[in-house]
Order: structure tokens, then sequence, then C-alpha cells
């Protein structure tokens, strides 16, 4: 394959995983060579959704206005399945850091199973109640039956959607981030040269508006997805999978669920509340406002990739050094992220605030459109910062296994912050109301993760024999008791104070 080689080539420029010694290597260092790589795998995601956004917005308003119904359900499908990828790549990340080569690939291939399997569930299932979902959120007529077409065409390529991010999750795990980066990019440059053919249509293809922008993207990542297992396949970026180990363990899925079931509550969280934003904005609010919100939240999700990029990298890092046992290392590298994550998106929140109408006019040609998304940059763009401590705090309670602790921390600030103050804002308030909300959820978000980290409760390895059959203490409650009740305690724990141990 054309584009394997090349990213070959390329990748061989980069510092390989061996080069960055996760373990030992200067955590300043590390940080910034795996992060880099996910950062711009994160603005090539985004640029997605921009091109969509983009091209669509040429095509009409209603277009616009129905990706922004349709792109939170993307993101609510694809959460319901990634916590199996993010129990991969802890696993790998643990038993590649315990020097354990012979289980991190049999975690892979586990992996990438399961997955599959999920994908097809979930993308099956959404499929038929897509055009009930659509018109829960408050979209209707020529609106909803745009955004209907584009969430079905993903939903019947979710194996494709999903299985990518999969791919990158176990290289990331790894320690390699390089080579989903530069699958990435081939694939978004297919993406961008497609989707207007798709969606005005040209020579043979016709014009097929919102579900044209779908199909594209659906067609480009299968590209990537086919390149990429076979990446993994044939074993030459270090992880090696195989068939022989894929058939279903159940006492491994049982391992895995310990972890990704709250990895998955944390993402399908995440998405709930995106959701019942935009029904909020939706049922509310005029077109004008849905569409500019639409677009300002694409401009926020962008702005603090940064973030999500060295939660990642933390992730990765704690994941190894909890494998080996360098506890410290691994608070030590939180720290790092916390920091320095704070101090550039406070930077770009300035800069943010200050161009907030020249960004926000750069997808759209209606002024009001434009105007709206620039009022919501300006009342977020100081909260920025705080964005950065909450990712990398909640990144390294995942690296260590804690995805209940990180989900608990991700659904109190989405779901008991941000979202009843928008509800109250909206309605007393006006649109101002909503645009604060996402100001104090961000800042109260960053204080409870960095409280609850300090307690220390993170500190120990998943990926001894005596843990694979299930006693994971701080998930389970450590005397077999239940995920559910676990994330429960944890969520009751949030009333009385965070200072206490439970």
């Amino acid at each position: 394959m054309v584009l394997a080689k090349i990213t070959d080539l390329i990748s061989s420029k980069f510092k390989s995983q061996e080069e960055l010694d996760l373990l030992n290597g200067p955590v300043g260092k590390n940080l910034f060579y795996l992060s880099l790589p996910v950062i711009m795998i994160n603005l090539l995601q985004t640029a997605y959704n921009l091109a969509d956004t983009f091209w669509l917005g040429q095509y009409s308003n209603n277009a616009l206005e129905a990706i922004t119904y349709a792109f939170p359900l993307v993101f609510f499908l694809i959460s319901l399945g990634m916590g199996l990828a993010v129990a991969g790549s802890v696993l790998v990340a643990q038993y590649e850091g315990s020097g354990n080569k012979k289980k991190r690939n049999y975690a892979a291939s586990q992996t990438i199973a399961f997955s599959a399997l999920a994908s097809v569930i979930i993308g099956g299932i959404g499929y038929f109640f897509i055009p009930d979902i659509v018109g829960l959120l408050g979209a209707s007529g020529p609106v909803a039956a745009s955004a209907a077409q584009y969430l079905e065409v993903i939903s019947l390529g979710l194996f494709s959607m999903f299985g990518f991010l999969v791919f990158q999750s176990l290289m990331r795990g790894y320690g390699d981030t390089v080579t989903p980066m530069l699958l990435m990019l081939g694939t978004v440059i297919l993406n961008i040269i497609i989707d207007p053919i798709f969606i005005f249509g040209w020579g043979p293809v016709p014009e097929m508006g919102v579900k044209g922008a779908a199909l594209a993207t659906v067609l480009a990542r299968t590209l990537s997805l086919a390149i990429g297992v076979g990446i993994l396949f044939t074993g030459r970026k270090g992880i090696e999978i195989s068939l022989s180990q894929m058939h279903p363990d159940l006492n491994f899925f049982k391992k895995m669920m310990a972890i990704g079931i709250p990895a998955s509550a944390e993402g399908t969280g995440r998405s709930l509340s995106v959701n019942a934003l935009v029904a909020v904005v939706g049922t509310v609010f005029a077109g004008s406002v849905v569409a500019g919100y639409g677009i300002a939240v694409r401009i926020f999700s962008m702005v603090f990739l940064p973030a999500a990029a060295v939660g990642r990298g933390v992730e990765s890092m704690t994941g190894q050094n909890i494998g080996a046992e360098n506890y410290d290392r691994a608070a030590e590298t939180a720290r790092f992220g916390a920091k320095w994550t704070f101090l550039i998106l406070s930077l770009l929140g300035v800069i943010t605030f200050v161009f907030a109408k020249p960004i926000s006019s750069v997808f759209t040609t209606d002024p009001e459109i434009a105007a709206v998304g620039a009022e919501f940059l300006r009342y977020v763009s100081f909260s920025f910062g705080f964005i950065g401590v909450l990712r990398s705090y909640n990144g390294s309670l995942r690296g260590a296994g804690k995805t209940a602790t990180a989900a608990v921390i991700s659904i109190a600030t989405l779901g008991l912050i941000r979202l009843p103050i928008a509800y109250f804002g909206a309605i007393n308030i006006g649109t101002r109301g909503v645009w604060a909300a996402f100001f104090i959820s961000n800042v109260a978000g960053a204080g409870i993760a960095y409280l609850w980290y300090q307690r220390g409760t993170w500190r120990q390895r998943i990926t001894e024999e005596e843990k694979a059959k299930g006693e994971v203490s701080e998930e389970t409650g450590g005397t077999g008791g239940s995920i559910t009740e676990s994330v429960s305690k944890k969520i009751a724990g949030l009333i009385p104070g965070l200072s206490s141990r439970s």
C-alpha cells in the first residue's frame, strides 16, 4: 500500500517508542513527543468536522443547522463503545511498562475483536432510532430529515469510524503516536478532496448534500482502518495482533469491562451533555442561534485540542510507569502536563477573546450567526487553561486504570454543573446564561480533578495476575462490588466533600 509505505518512511524520521524511553527519559521531552502527534491527530479529526461544516455552510443554512444536531450524536455512538479502546490502551501501556510483550499483544488482539463486534451492534441499533432521537433534540422538518440522513450513513459505517480510533488507542498505549498521525493526515486530505464532490455532485457522482458529507467521511475512514489493521497484523510497528488470539476470552473481556465501562460512561456522559445542550439551545432559541452555537462549539473543540492531546500523553506515560511501579514519575507527569497546558491554553484564550468575531466569520457569511459564535467564544475563552488541568489529571487517572474516577469527575462537571446552569441560564438570562455555564463548569471541573488526584488512590497496578480476575480495588470496590455501585459511591462522595477517603 502506497500510504502505508509513505507512513513508514516519514515515521522513521520521528523518535520511535524505544527512543522515547517513557520509563526513564525526561518527563517534559517524552510528553512533548507523545502529545505533539496527538495534537495533530485531534486537529485532523476536527478537520473532518470543519470540512463538513465549511462545505455544508456553502451548501445551505439548513444543512449547517442539520449537522449541528448530527455531530453530537456521532460522538455519542462512538462513545458507547469507546471504553473498549480506552481499556485496550491502558492494558497495552501497563503490560508494555512491565515488560510483558506477549500479554501486550494478546490485549491488543482481544481489543480489536471485541471492539469490532461492539461497533456493529451499536451501529445497527443506532440506525433504527436515529429519526426519533433527532426529533427529541428539537430538530424538525427538512433540518431533521437531513440530520437523520447524515447519521444513518455514519451508523452503517460505524465499524470503520470506530475501528481507526481503536487502532490509535492501541498504538498510543504502546507509545507510538506518530503512525496514527500520519495515517490520519492522508485520510483527512482524501476526505477534504471528495467532500465537495459528494455534497454538490460532480461527473457521475450525484448531488447528495448532507448525506454526501457523511459518505465521504466513512469512505476515508475505511481506508485508514484497512491500513491500520494491516500494520497491526504485520507487527512492524511494535504491537502484533493475530487471528488466533481473537477468539472470545470472556475472562479477559470481564477485565476489559472493569476498565472500559466507566470509560464509556465518561464519554457517553460527555456526549449526552453535549446533546442535551443542543436540545436546550434548539428549543429555547431561534435557528440562527443554533447555527452560531454549532460553529462556536466546533471552534471551541479545536481550541482545547492541546489539552486533550496532553491528557492522552499523560495517560500513556502513566500506564507504562505504573506497569513498572514508578508511581512518583507518574505523578510528576500529571503535574507537568497540568501546569503547561494551563499556561499555554490561557494564552490561547486571550488570543481567542481578541479575534472571536473574525474566527467565527470564517465559517459563515451570515453576520448574525457569526455574532452568536463570537459571543460564545468570548465568554469561555478565559477558562481554557482550566480545561488543561482537568484533562491532564483525568488522563493520569485513566492511565492508572481508575476510569471510574475519571468518569465521575467528567459527569459531575458536565451533568451536575454545566447542564443545570445552562438550562436555567437559558430560561432566565438568555444565550449568555448558556455561555456562562461553560466557563463555570470548566473552572469547577479542574478543581475537582486536582483535589481528587491528590488523594493518591490511583497508585496501584491492574495488570497483576491476581487483578486479572476482576479484583481491581478502586474500580470494583475491592470486594467484588459492581462497577455501578463504585460509580454511585464516587458521585455521592462529591456531595459531602472531596478531602475524605472512601
